[in-house]
């Protein structure tokens, strides 16, 4: 055994402590933005939520999270959830082009890319372009100044589509890490929008998931990261087959033991027909 001084003891705890904190030997989440220490808020598994982007707001469920749209609700809704004990989670596609948005005339013919199916007035864009990442980190900043509690960036997974501007995978990674990282720069919680094929990669990045339709494509247990990493998974279904009491059984069997935060919802996200969930 080694004979040590006291000044040499004391020297070799200060390089121990010093080692450890170099290398990151406190709690927090890993991977994102050098923010160990964010008091941000971050979703457990089998959190209750709302999710409606579309018509009059409805604040009246008894929900922790509500997901609403960026663009469309004011700080003032925002703050009235909040008051409510309600976190709010803000929407906005991070992936692709919406002609209808305030900021749609900021980008360039060269960001856009292919029209997205389904979707009129959306196509998909180069999140390679400087001018692309500009006007999302201004989105960022407008959640932040609006009070949202997180944000559900959408399309983020346009790699995998035809896109029209020759997204790899690689470059998705890229654009996702720098969608996480801006956010928790403002205090924001961000949640991964499906995106499944990168969720190994991805899960310590984010701080929760927002999937829809894995139930009825057979690929939640593809999700299981979050939950592993003690991180929400909210997840949609639309399925005609899960609206009626037998089909809400079924899906609730099905996902017994998940944690998921499962819901059946109306696909236009418009309250329509009320939420239903596994522990109504």
């Amino acid at each position: 055994m080694l004979n040590m001084n006291p000044v040499g003891r004391v020297g070799l705890l200060f390089l121990a402590i010093s080692v450890v904190t170099a290398c990151g030997g406190g709690s927090g989440s890993s991977g994102s933005g050098g923010d160990a220490d964010s008091t941000r808020y971050q979703p457990a598994p089998g959190v209750s939520w709302q999710w409606q982007l579309s018509g009059d707001l409805n604040t009246g469920y008894d929900v922790e999270i509500y997901d609403i749209d960026l663009f469309d609700n004011s700080a003032e809704t925002i703050a009235e959830l909040q008051q409510q004990g309600r976190k709010v989670i803000c929407y906005f596609s991070a992936g692709s082009y919406e002609n209808w948005r305030d900021d749609a005339g900021e980008f360039e013919a060269s960001d856009l890319g292919s029209n997205l199916d389904g979707w009129e007035g959306e196509r998909w864009l180069d999140i390679r372009s400087d001018n692309v990442r500009d006007i999302m980190t201004a989105r960022l900043d407008i959640a932040q100044n609006k009070g949202c509690d997180g944000v559900e960036p959408d399309n983020m997974d346009g790699y995998a589509n035809t896109n029209g501007v020759g997204l790899s995978a690689s470059d998705q990674l890229s654009y996702n890490r720098f969608i996480a990282d801006e956010a928790h720069k403002r205090g924001l919680a961000v949640a991964l929008k499906n995106d499944l094929d990168q969720v190994a990669a991805l899960v310590d990045y984010f701080d929760f998931a927002v999937n829809e339709q894995c139930a009825e494509y057979d690929e939640c247990d593809r999700l299981n990261p979050f939950i592993e990493a003690g991180k929400a998974v909210l997840q949609a279904e639309y399925a005609s087959e899960y609206q009626d009491a037998a089909g809400l059984t079924s899906l609730c069997n099905e996902m017994a033991g998940s944690e998921f935060s499962t819901l059946v919802l109306p696909l236009d996200l418009d309250d329509s027909v009320a939420p239903r969930g596994c522990d109504d």
